[in-house]
């Protein structure tokens, strides 16, 4: 294992920040996993610790394919997780709606422009990431609809599904679409939580990336077979919203199944515990995110239900 400093983001007030990769196996630039853009991304980087200790065994064990490396980068933005901010704190701003960077533009115009100069030669790029909301999702593989997406490719974490999702304007300055571009055939992992560990969802993800790096013949390693994985795209996904804001109180939770009318959430007065309004589903299907914080506002997305009902 090879330990790079990709780039340093200097400070006036504190030590600089390195920002680190693991590097493991010589040769070409197969595959790189990237961890946590954001704050708050505990799981995500829990994920990429783990993914650094597997690798380590199997570099040691000589499991590396020859001509092959890989690299793990568990964090671009510790300054903001050591103080629990989710943005870059100093400028509010998202990391993850930065890219492709700029040299002479904000830090994290600047970080972004630093991070992907050194990611972008390689072929494969897994990025484990978060929702904008917090919540749960049911472990998947997501990619931007761009032209040059591959979700056959994507079928070989073994996770149930594949995501290919419309980009709206706001995504075109995310990693995963400007990385496609470039002509990196990139891949998001959404594992499960964000702000806190979930062992079986992150145990799900690592073997998720260990069985895409064993098909793609770069590394050599047992792993357990995965799901038969179904590509999927909005058009498969039915938003349930809240036209009140209140304390939200859930009775249904991420994978469960679902049919149309079947009561979901109820949204209580936070004053005096009525009910201001029940969520119901509109299809038939499985829970596919949850909303998991405690308010809930008005218009407000709260579920995404994978409807099974085609046509």
């Amino acid at each position: 294992m090879k330990k790079d400093v990709l780039f340093t983001v200097p400070s006036y007030f504190r030590d600089d920040m390195d920002i680190l990769g693991y590097r493991f196996g010589k040769g070409e630039k197969s595959c790189v996993v990237l961890g946590a853009l954001r704050g708050d991304e505990v799981q995500q980087l829990y994920v990429c610790a783990r993914l650094v200790a597997f690798l380590r065994e199997v570099e040691r064990d000589g499991g590396v394919q020859p001509g092959k490396s890989v690299m793990v980068v568990p964090t671009a933005i510790g300054f903001s997780m050591n103080a629990g901010n989710r943005l870059w704190a100093p400028e509010n701003m998202d990391l993850n709606r930065r890219f492709p960077g700029s040299e002479t533009g904000s830090t994290t115009e600047r970080i972004a422009g630093a991070l992907f100069e050194r990611l972008r030669a390689y072929h494969y790029g897994v990025q484990l990431t978060s929702f904008y909301q917090p919540g749960s999702f049911i472990p998947h593989v997501r990619m931007m609809d761009t032209g040059r997406q591959n979700p056959e490719l994507g079928c070989e974490f073994g996770l149930p599904y594949v995501y290919v999702r419309t980009p709206r304007r706001y995504d075109q300055t995310t990693l995963n679409y400007v990385w496609q571009l470039s002509g990196t055939q990139a891949y998001s992992l959404y594992a499960g939580k964000t702000s806190e560990i979930d062992e079986n969802a992150a145990e799900q993800t690592l073997r998720a990336i260990i069985r895409f790096l064993n098909s793609r013949g770069i590394i050599r390693s047992e792993t357990t077979p995965g799901h038969a994985a179904s590509v999927i795209t909005n058009e498969d996904m039915v938003s349930v919203s809240a036209t009140s804001a209140g304390l939200l109180r859930r009775v249904k939770f991420a994978g469960a199944h679902v049919r149309r009318g079947e009561q979901l959430a109820f949204i209580i007065n936070p004053l005096d515990g009525s009910v201001r309004e029940v969520l119901k589903t509109p299809a038939t299907g499985m829970l596919f995110f949850v909303q998991d914080g405690p308010f809930i506002v008005e218009h407000s997305p709260v579920f995404q239900v994978l409807s099974s009902q085609k046509g």
